[in-house]
């Protein structure tokens, strides 16, 4: 196997080497600032020592520097990032968010290598999640094809702790999220038709086992993500599609089941006015995620996972959820009572416009419930609403805003084992500040 990769590189590599007729390099330095505020009450479970505790509010700084070389048939770039709480003692603190290099033929072909900020597609599976404030990147190497409506991409990843010799590593305490992945992304755009559909085939090791236990050495678990995204916008409309199925083994508290889940999505986009210079939007659609089998233990007691010979919880690995299941990426941010993944079902229906130059407003309705069958609970979890804004000062200064609220039931309640059933209400704001320093080319 090892043999075969080394020759593809090669073929590769041979491809890449060769001079360019017209040659320009460029050089760019820039920094993100990004400020971000938060209000929280209610919604997520109760610690028992803040029981009297009623909301929290805090703000976030991000800084990132940015540098950037490119020239025909190279480019790299950097991205160091400082992530802290106000007021908090890590604001000392820097990581690198980025950092690659990346060859590129006149034939299509590419190579990519580095620390990489991956999405793809609507990124429900693989995307950068931004609105995390730390992002999502992955330590890589990509490599593969572009032109002529196809896109093939070939991404390889090997993760350790440390650089150690005799023995593998834990690798759930590192920075990074799997211990090893492969994964093969092809995407067509048809010619004459308004359609792009994608192909995902993800094979991610994640290493099970117990730190520090003698005799207990870590072994690597396999399960994998295959399905598609279709995308079809004709004037007017926008039809989205998705189905992914997860096979293989999972791995929970340092022992590996058996996984056998799946998901499926549809999505419409429609311009029903053609005003101008405004222009609304309606968009509503439809996600069910699969959930594990009810077991009947009380719901003080061992309900869940370490319950099950095979999980049935689909889990969106590395997407950007929030965009999907709600602003306050509720059900798969913090875990169910002892680890219990019922699924998901998402109806929802919003509205969006450009009442302004400059303004963006979006308001969102999402009823929630469970995928899985309950012994004594409905399936509806309660029902959210996102209302969110925007606006472009310059082309490097932005304001966004937003508001959520949350009606939750007896079900939400018992599952998450909080004050879910209270009405939970969420306030957030993001200023974002991101000027050029210095371009230079010669």
């Amino acid at each position: 196997m090892m043999k075969r990769i080394l020759l593809a590189l090669s073929f590769i590599i041979y491809q890449l080497s060769f001079s360019y007729a017209v040659a320009q390099d460029s050089l760019s330095f820039g920094v993100n600032f990004l400020t971000h505020g938060e209000m929280v009450r209610g919604g997520l479970p109760v610690d028992g020592d803040n029981e009297n505790e009623e909301r929290s509010n805090f703000l976030l700084g991000r800084t990132r520097f940015t540098a950037g070389y490119n020239r025909p048939g190279l480019e790299a770039h950097a991205v160091i990032q400082n992530l802290a709480v106000w007021g908090s003692s890590g604001n000392q603190a820097l990581d690198l968010y980025e950092g690659w290099v990346k060859a590129t033929s006149r034939s299509g072909l590419f190579a990519q290598v580095g620390r990489i900020a991956l999405s793809y597609d609507d990124e429900r599976i693989i995307g950068i999640n931004d609105f995390a404030m730390a992002s999502l990147s992955h330590d890589v190497l990509r490599a593969g094809y572009e032109g002529h409506g196809h896109q093939v991409h070939a991404i390889v990843g090997y993760n350790q702790n440390a650089a150690n010799v005799y023995k593998s590593t834990y690798y759930k305490d590192g920075a990074q999220l799997y211990k090893t992945m492969q994964t093969v992304w092809y995407h067509y755009d048809v010619p004459q038709i308004p359609l792009g559909a994608s192909l995902l085939f993800m094979n991610v090791g994640l290493q099970a086992g117990r730190k520090g236990l003698e005799g207990n050495l870590p072994t690597t678990e396999f399960q994998q993500m295959y399905g598609g995204y279709v995308n079809f916008h004709p004037k007017h409309v926008t039809l989205e599609g998705s189905y992914y199925r997860q096979g293989g083994k999972t791995v929970n508290e340092s022992k590996a089941f058996e996984i056998d889940a799946w998901m499926v999505s549809v999505k419409a986009t429609v311009d029903p006015f053609t005003l101008h210079p405004s222009s609304f939007t309606l968009q509503f659609g439809y996600d069910y995620l699969s959930g594990d089998d009810f077991i009947p233990k009380t719901y003080g007691g061992t309900v869940g996972m370490p319950l099950h010979k095979v999980f049935k919880g689909f889990t969106p690995l590395y997407g950007s959820r929030t965009q999907f299941y709600g602003l306050m990426d509720y059900f798969y941010q913090s875990a169910h009572v002892k680890s219990f993944t019922p699924g998901l079902q998402n109806a929802f229906v919003g509205i969006g416009g450009k009442p302004v130059d400059r303004l963006d407003l979006s308001a969102k309705y999402h009823y929630l419930a469970v995928a899985t069958d309950l012994q004594d609970l409905d399936h509806t979890l309660g029902h959210s609403i996102d209302v969110t804004g925007s606006y472009r000062f310059t082309k490097d200064i932005s304001l966004s805003a937003g508001y959520t609220l949350m009606f939750g039931t007896e079900t939400m309640d018992r599952l998450k084992q909080g004050n879910a059933s209270k009405t939970a209400r969420w306030g957030w704001f993001s200023l974002v500040v991101s000027p050029a320093l210095f371009t230079t080319k010669w």
